[in-house]
């Protein structure tokens, strides 16, 4: 076998330049290694059949056992007791943020309950996260096989796409959601709204000064924070140095008032509102952008849950308002749309009007960061993207919303029944119920709603201090899911005074 190895490494220096060298007796005393020793003008040639299977079963057997020694995984009391660090300083930003996301604490908690009590696992309903949980509607869906089925053909592949999105479906959107009054060139497709803010915060980058919603959806405030934007937060008031909290009450319809706090570079709003359900009107979407022109601040507009509002005269777009594209960013989904939360196809809109202080278009620095970072969505997903938006595929669409509408509308009249404050439900798929102080503080309730009926719910408090004191319920529970939940929460929620 050393004669074979030796035979391949001559034979493929054959071709590099030679120098003379003392001739060496090679002691070998198998007849095929003499043979396998010959010179070659080319790798391999000259190689006998039974020397070349010799070589291949070697280094076949060398890479094996390197592989599986390599691959092993070592039983940690047979190594060493000392700790391995990585050279690295950690990401400081890290480690300001308070406690794990929201909704990946709140299955942690569902877990540890379920630990303690196994016997519950088939009873627990969860009335919690955001995810939709009605089957795809078969023309979207059909939509989705036929993007799949293309790519197994010569004539529908497609590798690579626009990082922007397919030209035909940001068309689409322009026209079929915003009755053309932006462009397609300005509408920037994605694998949904919440990574999309994400991009939004590394164009931004770390020196600006962000104003949110209290109590809001807790990813504007988390991705300041791992960008460096923010300080420490303070302890007691739940709340980060740098950031602009805008007060969101019962008293003030859910809706900030700009107004009242110092100015910040962006601004962000979700309108129908995640967490609170309201969904802003048309003179107070005038009033914010006014005052952003005003302001030189940039307006970033989570509108993922437009398509709930049934209310005349309730925009579902920031860019129905007059002045908007100058100052306003707006970010959206087909996540709640067409039950896409697993599918994973979103948009961004940045108009040509948006500029910098400098003079420099918006949409050109956030085009470089989807180049850079994004190689564009699934074309399977957009190809269901498309169907979304035929005809037929609204139609479903509103068949989908109109479903989930009615369980908000169980849910708000249940908790108005018991005797709560509720608010939200009419244009969103969300109810926040103001809690009885003998409740304790939101996750108290959160904890005793799920021990007493084994009903998931979200505390308001994971949304921010001003969040504190409320429970937010999602509609996105299957019907006779919510319908159980409601007995359940009637039965064990003492009726309380109004």
């Amino acid at each position: 076998m050393n004669g074979c190895l030796r035979a391949r490494r001559t034979t493929i220096g054959s071709h590099r330049p030679t120098r003379k060298r003392k001739k060496k007796r090679l002691n070998v005393t198998h007849t095929h290694s003499q043979t396998c020793h010959q010179r070659s003008p080319s790798p391999f040639q000259s190689i006998p059949s039974n020397c070349l299977f010799t070589m291949k079963f070697s280094i076949a057997f060398s890479f094996l056992f390197a592989s599986s020694t390599a691959f092993h995984l070592q039983n940690p009391s047979t190594t060493s007791s000392s700790a391995l660090y990585a050279g690295v300083e950690r990401n400081a930003n890290f480690a300001k943020l308070a406690g794990g996301y929201l909704f990946p604490e709140i299955a942690r908690r569902r877990t540890s309950y379920l630990e303690e009590n196994p016997a519950m696992k088939d009873r627990v309903i969860s009335l919690g996260i955001g995810d939709t949980t009605q089957p795809i509607p078969p023309h979207i869906l059909n939509g989705l096989v036929e993007g799949a089925k293309q790519l197994g053909t010569k004539e529908g592949y497609s590798g690579y796409g626009a990082e922007q999105g397919m030209q035909k479906l940001r068309a689409k959107i322009a026209e079929k959601l915003y009755n053309g009054i932006i462009a397609a060139d300005e509408v920037f497709v994605s694998d949904g709204a919440k990574p999309d803010i994400m991009r939004l915060q590394q164009m931004f980058g770390p020196k600006v000064v962000s104003a949110v919603q209290d109590p809001s959806y807790p990813v504007y405030v988390d991705t300041s924070v791992i960008m460096g934007q923010t300080g420490e937060q303070d302890t007691n008031l739940k709340q980060y140095e740098n950031v602009i909290y805008m007060p969101c009450t019962p008293e003030n319809g859910f809706f900030p008032d700009y107004s009242s706090v110092p100015r910040a570079d962006i601004v962000y709003l979700c309108s129908p509102n995640n967490p609170t359900g309201a969904a802003a009107t048309k003179e107070q979407l005038e009033g914010l952008v006014k005052l952003c022109k005003e302001r030189g601040s940039i307006l970033v507009f989570d509108a993922a849950y437009a398509p709930f509002i049934r209310s005349e005269g309730v925009p579902k777009s920031i860019f129905e308002i007059e002045g908007a594209r100058e100052v306003a960013i707006e970010v959206n989904s087909f996540s709640k749309y067409a039950g896409f939360t697993g599918v994973r196809l979103g948009w961004t809109v940045i108009p040509g009007d948006l500029k910098f202080k400098d003079g420099s278009l918006v949409r050109n620095d956030f085009n470089r960061i989807m180049t850079t970072t994004f190689n564009g969505a699934s074309n399977i997903v957009q190809a269901g993207g498309l169907a979304c938006l035929d005809d037929e595929g609204l139609a479903e669409i509103d068949a989908l919303i109109d479903y989930y509408l009615k369980n908000a509308n169980i849910l708000r009249e249940t908790f108005e029944k018991i005797g709560y404050d509720v608010y939200g439900g009419v244009d969103a798929p969300y109810v926040f119920v103001k809690l009885p102080a003998s409740m304790g503080g939101s996750w108290d309730a959160f904890q005793t709603i799920l021990e007493k009926t084994q009903v998931v719910t979200i505390p308001g408090a994971g949304f921010g201090p001003g969040g504190e004191g409320f429970l937010r319920l999602s509609a996105f529970a299957p019907r006779e899911a919510v319908v159980e939940a409601c007995k359940r929460l009637e039965e064990a929620l003492a009726p309380v005074s109004a």
